[in-house]
């Protein structure tokens, strides 16, 4: 802890991550704020700064350290375990001690009995749901293996078990059962947890409905109400495989300029897109109702937010080489399924297929309940690579004027009959007008006003 990162601290106000005390702070008050820090995201407890950042200085440094290292032994777990030796900086002629937190501890502490947190500038007491996530993220409770609720194994899918118990040696000759409860799936009371159903269930979302991934592709740079969508449900596989189908379909095929030379090219590499398909949905905190999976697909990058923040002891600094998995059983059994191929090795390894691609490294973010990943496309960089450039709506499975169609909304945000004619100027207007009229009952277009007002949008 440096004089200058000190005096920086000192110029902020206090907040989740930084606390002021008084040179003349109770242990009980020390600890209190120790815990509640370590509870949070970690941070900086400074002794001997009160209010707005005003130096009072600590007369007896060397004692506030033992007083600071006492408070912190009250902790259960003791904290004195998890944090460095308070340093002693002096700013300004008074003399400080600093006191760092580190993030992403791997337990979840208490003070005689009451878990705290931090609200604000505040040490608060932790409540029933904000303590349950917290033991879910710190991994002392696992929800994979909770037992799901009126789930029993006519909800299991036992021909997808019994394919995935032929890819693994062990299981071959197993039942299903034996397979469900030898993975952590099926408990010793044969209750299905929430790992079988994600991994195995019919349709997990009767049970989890905000269990999958909903992907929309813009065709700008930012969100608008031009847009194609696809919710990817049904169990974890499933998801992977659709997710990864509707981004490949919707990615432009073409090729980049290297100096002189042409090259073809995807607009992303498949893998790292895949790599961070699985990423999401292995290790999303499926404890989080509400709220799905979303990749965001634009003209120059995919966004992939996921539920629930870093889990365990990583953190944004140490992402790319620390391993610690919120879903064990989950991330073991991809793995088995071929969809991850190396246990923990996602990361590296998309930042690696983004550098051979020559495109920026991803962008990892954590927000306020989630994370986030970026990957940057080539965007304009980009240029056609001809008559075998696929279309982005491929996948639907469209006649070529209906593609022309929608290509034409996604530029210019609607169309009208006559804008179609003028597109198509061979077909019939009764020909167009059914063409348009499909794209309205599968759901792709909205139709606005009537007669010669009338206009399509994308829903």
């Amino acid at each position: 802890m440096d004089l200058e990162r000190v005096v920086g601290l000192i110029s902020q106000p206090q907040g989740e991550r930084l606390a002021f005390l008084p040179a003349k702070a109770s242990k009980k008050r020390i600890a209190e704020t120790l815990v509640a820090l370590a509870n949070t995201r970690g941070g900086v407890l400074l002794l001997g700064v009160e209010g707005k950042g005003r130096l009072t200085g600590v007369p007896d440094a060397e004692g506030a350290v033992a007083r600071v290292l006492d408070a912190a032994q009250q902790a259960d777990p003791p904290l004195t375990r998890s944090i460095p030796l308070p340093a002693q900086v002096n700013v300004a002629g008074h003399t400080l001690v600093a006191v760092e937190v580190p993030a992403g501890l791997s337990h979840t502490y208490r003070l005689r009995g009451r878990y705290l947190g931090r609200k604000g500038a505040r040490n608060v007491s932790l409540g029933a749901e904000e303590l349950r996530r917290l033991l879910l993220a710190r991994g002392e409770t696992a929800f994979e293996s909770l037992p799901v609720r009126g789930a029993t194994l006519d909800d299991v899918d036992v021909e997808a078990v019994r394919a995935y118990a032929a890819r693994v040696e062990r299981f071959i000759g197993l039942s299903p059962e034996e397979v469900l409860r030898w993975r952590g799936c099926l408990t010793s009371d044969n209750e299905l947890t929430y790992a079988g159903l994600l991994l195995f269930g019919r349709f997990p979302q009767r049970f989890l409905p905000s269990a999958q991934v909903l992907i929309a592709r813009y065709p700008g740079t930012e969100m608008g109400e031009a847009f194609i969508r696809h919710v990817a449900d049904g169990p974890l596989p499933r998801q992977i495989v659709q997710a990864e189908a509707f981004l490949v379909d919707n990615m432009r095929r073409g090729v980049i300029m290297r100096g002189l030379i042409r090259e073809e090219t995807l607009e992303y590499p498949r893998e790292a897109v895949r790599e961070a398909i699985v990423n999401a949905v292995a290790h999303r905190d499926y404890s989080i109702r509400g709220v799905e999976i979303q990749v965001l697909m634009f003209s120059d990058r995919i966004e992939v937010l996921s539920p629930g923040r870093l889990p365990g002891h990583v953190t944004l600094d140490n992402l790319l080489h620390e391993r610690f998995s919120r879903n064990e059983i989950i991330v073991q059994v991809l793995s088995d399924m071929g969809f991850i191929e190396r246990l923990g090795y996602g990361i590296d390894r998309m930042v690696r297929l983004m550098e051979h691609a020559g495109l920026p490294p991803p962008r990892f973010e954590e927000t306020a309940n989630g994370f986030k990943l970026t990957l940057y496309g080539h965007g304009e960089r980009m240029v056609s690579a001809g008559r075998e450039t696929r279309s982005r709506w491929a996948h639907l499975h469209l006649n070529p004027r209906q593609e022309k169609a929608l290509d034409y909304i996604a530029q210019h945000g609607r169309i009208t009959n006559r804008e179609y004619r003028r597109l198509v100027p061979d077909v019939s207007p009764e020909t167009l007008r059914r063409d348009l009229a499909d794209l309205v009952e599968r759901g792709l277009l909205l139709k606005v006003g009537d007669k010669r007002a009338t206009y399509y949008i994308f829903k």
